[in-house]
């Protein structure tokens, strides 16, 4: 790993983990020996990070160069660690994750006092049904989202039909209990709702459909919204 790479993750470590934080935790987590550790925490410091502590002590990180100090009231530390809290229950391992680090991160650049108040917030979540494991393609739907690439899935509908289509995927929307798929389907030349639990397979395609995936995702909830209108207006239809 790159010298850059690992003290950008050593950085990460610090805004992550509880502090002060002993030279056999931090090289634990990074991979290393204690001899590179204390390399590293040297050059961090030498970059402008504030840490403070020793050998045999421990460590913590009190002023973070790589982040803008940020200023929130604290009714908005109580939902920012309510969401995040909420995106590492809900989300796949990897959102979950980078929900842990984006607290890490945002946590770092408060002063002390907000710092507090973000450790021991008020609002809690918490999950008596937890959702079924995420499928093991979410990964990729997602990052063909990212890159308005095309996608060609296997998917089992409600009456067990299985059916081969190459859809534009828009949006993952996460639901009570599972999770779905906004997209275009070429098949069915129209927007169509797949539940992620029923796509039995799934591969990028080498075509894409950019820059269309926000003009799309605009039309496909503005068609929901129609559609949600007429059945108000028309129960018995």
């Amino acid at each position: 790993m790159a010298k850059s790479d690992r003290r950008f993750r050593l950085l990460s470590a610090f805004r992550m983990l509880p502090q002060p934080l002993t030279a056999a935790r931090l090289a634990e987590e990074m991979g290393v020996s204690e001899r590179t550790l204390y390399r590293d925490i040297e050059s961090l410091r030498a970059g402008g990070a504030l840490i403070d502590g020793e050998a045999g002590v421990g460590y913590t990180l009190t002023e973070d160069p790589a982040l803008p100090p940020q200023m929130f009231t604290r009714l908005e530390v109580e939902a920012l660690v309510l969401g995040l809290a909420e995106v590492r229950q809900a989300g796949d391992p990897a959102l979950a994750k980078a929900a842990e680090v984006a607290l890490g991160k945002i946590t770092a650049t408060l002063p002390e006092r907000v710092q507090r108040q973000a450790l021991h917030a008020v609002s809690q979540t918490y999950r008596y049904e937890q959702r079924p494991p995420a499928p093991p393609h979410l990964g990729l739907i997602r990052e063909c989202c990212w890159e308005e690439r095309m996608l060609d899935i296997t998917y089992t509908d409600g009456a067990a039909m299985q059916t081969e289509r190459r859809v534009w995927p828009l949006s993952i929307v996460f639901l009570d209990h599972m999770l779905m798929l906004l997209a275009y389907c070429t098949l069915r030349q129209g927007f169509r709702k797949f539940l992620l639990h029923r796509i039995e397979s799934a591969d990028a395609a080498e075509a894409y459909f950019r820059p269309r995936r926000v003009a799309l995702l605009r039309e496909f909830h503005a068609e929901l919204r129609r559609n949600g209108r007429n059945r108000a207006e028309n129960p018995a239809a």
